[in-house]
């Protein structure tokens, strides 16, 4: 495992205000610890049946994840595809892979 910084990108998007009014929002990302570790092979064939070709794995506290589709890393994105937390540890792994559509 290597410990490392990553970026976690919420796209711009739309959300309704306290009165009612619908508002573009803009992107935001903020960078946090994370260590990286490979798939394993299991996680890697499962996720090529689903279509996806995992990469490797970011292993972050839960607290610091807010449900972020995108992330970057060594100035590349990923589509973050997957979540799991280990159970019996305050782990959360981040399962990406790069993707069409995810430019960087």
């Amino acid at each position: 495992m290597v410990d490392t910084e990553i970026t976690l990108i919420k796209p711009a998007g739309r959300e309704q205000d306290a009165t009612g009014v619908w508002r573009t929002t803009e992107p935001e990302s903020r960078t946090i610890l994370a260590r990286m570790d490979d798939v394993s092979r299991a996680e890697f064939f499962a996720a090529g049946q689903g279509g996806m070709r995992a990469e490797f794995r970011f292993i972050v506290a839960p607290i610091e994840y807010e449900g972020e589709a995108v992330c970057e890393w060594n100035g590349k994105r990923y589509a973050i595809y997957r979540t799991y937390h280990v159970p019996g540890t305050d782990d959360l792994e981040l399962y990406v892979q790069r993707e069409v559509g995810v430019h960087g």
